[in-house]
């Protein structure tokens, strides 16, 4: 059965109005809100369960629905909204009329999965601009690293606006977030040579061998990485610059560092 929404003083927009703004909500609530097609099915290829689709008739049909789930073990609610209630609540300028309402997973250190005797991990310190966020993402899953791992992050992971810039890549990627000490532990634990990119005392990236287990590790753009990250790398690297300013938008930094390591690896 599907229930409809007509009224934007509904209950159910206001939640979710709420869930789409407030970190505060999503993370009390443990939910959070997917807009688009090709980002709910990923989110679904994710193993994430939802709660609850939503839908407008005049934007998608609702045959289609039965397409974007791709775990047959979970039954979601569906709700048709208005095209009124709909645009009120849809985050994105250009909106394909569905979204969906999915539980939050536990991205911690202790439920990353490293099942790669010889991991490839990027690590970023500090992340805060959910453009950038998605960039690294997208970065991550294109060159099918074995882990992204976000230090100290800034911003909740869920935001809308991440979801939106990494085209739903946070869910296929194997994340985890801890501090930077608890990182750090991990990576020395299980011998996984730790990268920094910074300016101090640093080598050519070109001439580092990332054959074997390695985290390439990338600060912001503004301060770089903390002096616990230099104090504990195993060799700093550098891009070279030849401009007029040292830094580099750190989506683009990290991808050029990952793809050369994917490249000494024969892109395996």
């Amino acid at each position: 059965m599907i229930k409809q929404i007509s009224s934007a003083q509904n209950p159910v927009v206001k939640r979710l109005l709420q869930l789409q703004e407030k970190s505060r909500n999503r993370k009390k609530e443990g939910v959070f809100i997917v807009e688009g097609v090709r980002e709910i099915q990923l989110a679904f290829k994710g193993n994430y369960i939802c709660e609850e689709l939503f839908f407008c008739d005049s934007l998608f049909a609702a045959e289609g629905l039965k397409d974007l789930n791709t775990n047959p073990e979970n039954h979601p609610l569906i709700t048709e909204f208005s095209k009124e209630v709909y645009q009120k609540i849809a985050y994105r300028g250009s909106t394909e009329g569905v979204m969906a309402l999915f539980r939050s997973k536990e991205l911690s250190l202790a439920s990353l999965k490293l099942d790669s005797k010889n991991p490839l991990i990027l690590v970023a310190e500090a992340p805060e601009k959910p453009g950038n966020i998605g960039a690294l993402l997208r970065t991550a899953d294109a060159a099918k690293v074995d882990a992204v791992i976000m230090a100290n992050p800034k911003t909740d992971l869920f935001n809308p606006n991440i979801i939106r810039s990494s085209v739903g890549c946070i869910f296929i990627n194997n994340i985890g977030v801890g501090t930077t000490s608890e990182i750090i532990r991990l990576l020395k634990q299980k011998n996984i040579s730790i990268y920094a990119a910074a300016l101090q005392a640093s080598k050519i990236y070109s001439e580092i061998d990332f054959t074997s287990s390695s985290a390439i590790v990338v600060g912001t753009e503004a301060t770089g990485l903390s002096k616990e990250w230099l104090d504990n790398s195993t060799q700093n690297i550098i891009i070279p610059m030849n401009g007029e300013i040292d830094s580099m938008n750190v989506s683009v930094a990290a991808g050029i560092l990952i793809f050369e390591a994917k490249r000494q690896r024969g892109f395996k």
